[in-house]
């Protein structure tokens, strides 16, 4: 069963930094292009990042472009999200997803528990 685990998450004020990690369970990531996402409370969740197989291509949100990196290590077989200049609207849960590509909407393995970011004075 694919299993991916997000952490990294906490507190952090305003205009602060988090790097997430997504790392896999059982197997390997490889193969898989990946997903980050994130939920707000009362809000539904949406994409905000996403990187290929070969960690050539990357993508992003508009909400995110310019402070927030995607990067793979493959070795480590763990995906990164580097959240920068980060703004209490990026408060939520943050969760990681095997895809088919990433210009599919087509996700592998389940939701997580993700980790919980809070940015907030």
């Amino acid at each position: 069963q694919l299993q991916l685990v997000e952490s990294g998450g906490g507190l952090v004020q305003p205009g602060g930094s988090l790097r997430l990690s997504c790392a896999a369970s059982g197997f390997t990531l490889r193969s898989y292009a990946i997903g980050w996402f994130r939920q707000a409370p009362g809000k539904e969740r949406e994409e905000i990042s996403c990187i290929v197989a070969s960690g050539e291509t990357t993508n992003y949100a508009d909400s995110v472009k310019g402070r927030f990196t995607i990067s793979r290590d493959n070795a480590k077989n763990t995906v990164y999200l580097q959240m920068n200049s980060l703004k209490p609207e990026d408060t939520a849960v943050y969760y990681c997803r095997t895809k088919l590509s990433c210009g599919s909407s087509v996700l592998f393995d389940s939701w997580g528990q993700g980790t919980q970011v809070t940015v907030s004075s």
